[in-house]
């Protein structure tokens, strides 16, 4: 129990902080309702789930051991992020009867799959509480990858609610817009911090 306590308050600022997952389920919360993103929080989280897992017995020790395979993670995270930003800048009225979708479950796994940073948390986390030994326990590896992805859960549901209430309070044309261009500008950010960070 310490160690289950340990890791989730290591995990706390990581999970809940602004982050690429975090504000594109903010926007799509904000433009299409806590519902509409279950498809792409399932996605995401399966995705995390098998990744995490992959990681934790070691079989994505590629991406680390090759620079420029994580690089191209990177660029190509960052412009996923980046269209998804320029998506909603030009998005009209929150949740009106235009062309647009909510994200699917395809969706919230390429945004797992195409953000390295996610692989450097899971491998930072895997090297602070993971056991020592020769080989990995896997029953170790499979507590600590289900307490990642359910707090990456309760975290993207949160900014999720998060950005649905926002939406509340920007019903008209003009405040739904500067809503829609605010998350816009947000996950342009972390598009570019994406790429130099």
């Amino acid at each position: 129990m310490p160690d289950t306590l340990a890791l989730i308050l290591f995990l706390l600022p990581l999970a809940y902080s602004p982050g690429p997952g975090n504000m594109v389920f903010a926007a799509n919360g904000a433009r299409f309702g806590p519902r509409a993103t279950l498809p792409a929080s399932l996605g995401y989280h399966v995705a995390t789930w098998i990744v995490t897992l992959g990681i934790g017995i070691g079989l994505f020790g590629l991406v680390g051991s090759a620079p420029g395979l994580a690089r191209a993670m990177q660029v190509a995270g960052a412009a996923y992020v980046l269209w998804l930003a320029l998506s909603i800048a030009r998005a009209g009225v929150l949740r009106d009867t235009g062309p647009a979708r909510p994200m699917g479950a395809g969706g919230g796994a390429v945004l797992l799959l195409l953000n390295p940073k996610a692989y450097l948390i899971i491998a930072l986390m895997f090297s602070q509480f993971l056991p020592t030994a020769t080989a990995p326990r896997i029953d170790a590896v499979l507590w600590i990858t289900t307490v990642f992805t359910l707090n990456n859960l309760l975290a993207f549901t949160a900014w999720t609610v998060l950005g649905d209430r926002l939406a509340r309070l920007f019903r008209a044309d003009r405040s739904a817009r500067r809503l829609n261009l605010g998350f816009a500008g947000m996950l342009a950010a972390v598009a570019v911090w994406m790429l130099l960070a």
